[in-house]
């Protein structure tokens, strides 16, 4: 069987499922996982993202399952080719699953044979941040002063590639920034795209308040995120964000763009804050800032949907069920 997110390799391999993890973005041709897969010990394969992973089991002599991303149903289905394929891929898939209603819906439009086969699994969310996170020497080696006075630190993380935006709202903080130097911005996340990371570096050197940090272990960062000031989220297109639903757990406030992925997660001054541009960012977080009433309502109420919508134990349930479907 193969997977390439360690949650679902989680929720397969307790109960008893022997799993291989597999990158697709680092095969060198799509022969690569043909092979794997035609090895006689794998009975089964869980694709994640339509295009970047199904394609490569398309044609494959075992059963197998797609998590849809976000991007191959918001962005990829642009494209004429690669429409082409992930609607190939969909019709041999066992099933499919889309992280909303609303993402079901755009692939059933396109691929309206495929609508029974579609289920809607909300992701789960489990946090585990290490209590022995050294916040101060995390400030120091971003070169954040730790003295200073009233201290906001926001986080975006994210990976760092172009459908993220990282370098969105860098101009509109370091302006910010200078007039209230206790307000700072660190992008947290691993370099997917080399040349965007190298224009990031370059960027932020001539950006006082915005740090690029290290990545982190997943707890040390859930540590991290419990001592910010907020969550930030800046994507073109976003299927699910773990980040966004992280921060809920944590009792952390999120100021996210306004795109249908985060707005179907976030309700705007109930459960998070959702701005249209970078400039509304800025009023939007100075509100949060000056109104800790309105932010302890809106984590109290993020805190609850997560509770209520993102069990970790039902979508562990709903996996355990559907990997059934490949026998």
């Amino acid at each position: 069987m193969k997977l390439d997110t360690l949650a679902y390799w989680s929720h397969l391999h307790d109960a008893g499922h022997i799993c291989v993890l597999k990158d697709a973005s680092r095969c060198e041709s799509l022969t690569e996982i043909a092979n794997l897969t035609s090895a006689d010990q794998f009975d089964a394969a869980l694709a994640i993202h339509l295009y970047k992973g199904g394609r490569h089991l398309q044609g494959s002599r075992i059963p197998f399952g797609i998590i849809f991303g976000g991007t191959d149903i918001n962005e990829d289905i642009r494209s004429e080719e690669k429409r082409r394929v992930m609607g190939a891929v969909l019709r041999e898939a066992r099933f499919a699953v889309a992280f909303t209603t609303e993402m079901k819906e755009l692939a059933a439009a396109e691929w309206p044979d495929a609508r029974k086969k579609i289920y809607v699994q909300y992701q789960g969310i489990r946090t585990t941040p290490t209590e022995t996170f050294d916040w101060y020497r995390f400030l120091q080696n971003a070169d954040i002063p730790a003295d200073t006075d009233d201290l906001r630190v926001f986080l975006l993380i994210c990976g760092l590639r172009r459908v993220k935006d990282p370098l969105y709202l860098v101009d509109v903080f370091s302006d910010w920034h200078r007039k209230e130097p206790s307000v700072h911005l660190g992008i947290i996340g691993p370099a997917v795209d080399p040349l965007l990371t190298t224009e990031i570096k370059e960027k932020i050197k001539r950006a006082p308040g915005v740090h690029l940090l290290q990545e982190m272990p997943q707890d040390d960062l859930h540590a991290a995120m419990r001592r910010c000031f907020a969550v930030v989220n800046s994507s073109i297109s976003e299927g699910m964000s773990a980040a966004i639903l992280e921060a809920m757990d944590l009792n952390i406030p999120v100021l996210a763009r306004n795109i249908p992925g985060n707005a179907a997660i976030i309700k705007h001054k109930d459960t998070g804050l959702l701005f249209s541009d970078p400039q509304e960012f800025v009023a939007l977080s100075k509100s949060l800032m000056n109104d800790p009433i309105m932010e302890r309502e809106i984590v109290t109420r993020a805190k609850d949907y997560v509770k209520k919508h993102h069990s970790w134990e039902c979508e562990r349930k709903a996996y355990q069920n559907l990997v059934l479907r490949l026998r």
